[in-house]
């Protein structure tokens, strides 16, 4: 069965859900967690006439972007260590979330992608999450889509 699970998270809701069903699922396989989370890098400036100019400076938009990273995961972590499962988290700074979670899959030895779809309804609820598809299509790691 699967012994290590990376459950990326983003914060939201449907994430916060996701997560709490992954530790649920860990428990009950007696699997740990690595509960990852892909920083957005600093967005380029555009240049032109009516650009907006940004006050924000890389360095003090890495600062935010790992301080959300660090709050995230933390509230992750403290769902699994109420349950009494092992959890580890990660974060990196790729401006790919998809490539970020498989990566991070393939660095910590998962077994198993656990992640959730995107959470539309009606016809756009046909499509998955792009994210998610995308770790679909590309991962060699098995990935568990929770709705």
């Amino acid at each position: 069965m699967f012994k290590h699970i990376l459950v990326p998270t983003d914060g939201s809701s449907l994430s916060e859900g996701t997560v709490s069903r992954a530790v649920t699922f860990a428990r009950e396989a007696g699997a740990r967690i690595t509960f990852f989370y892909a920083q957005p890098d600093f967005p380029m400036p555009i240049y032109g006439e009516g650009a907006l100019i940004d006050p924000t400076t890389p360095e003090q938009f890495a600062k935010s972007a790992a301080a959300e990273a660090q709050g995230i995961l933390a509230k992750a972590k403290a769902v699994a260590d109420a349950e009494g499962v092992s959890a580890a988290t990660d974060t990196v700074v790729n401006e790919v979330p998809y490539e970020a979670i498989i990566d991070a899959a393939d660095r910590h030895g998962c077994d198993l992608i656990f992640m959730a779809s995107h959470g539309r309804r009606g016809i756009a609820g046909l499509l998955l999450g792009s994210e998610t598809q995308k770790v679909l299509t590309h991962s060699k790691t098995p990935v568990l889509v929770y709705r």
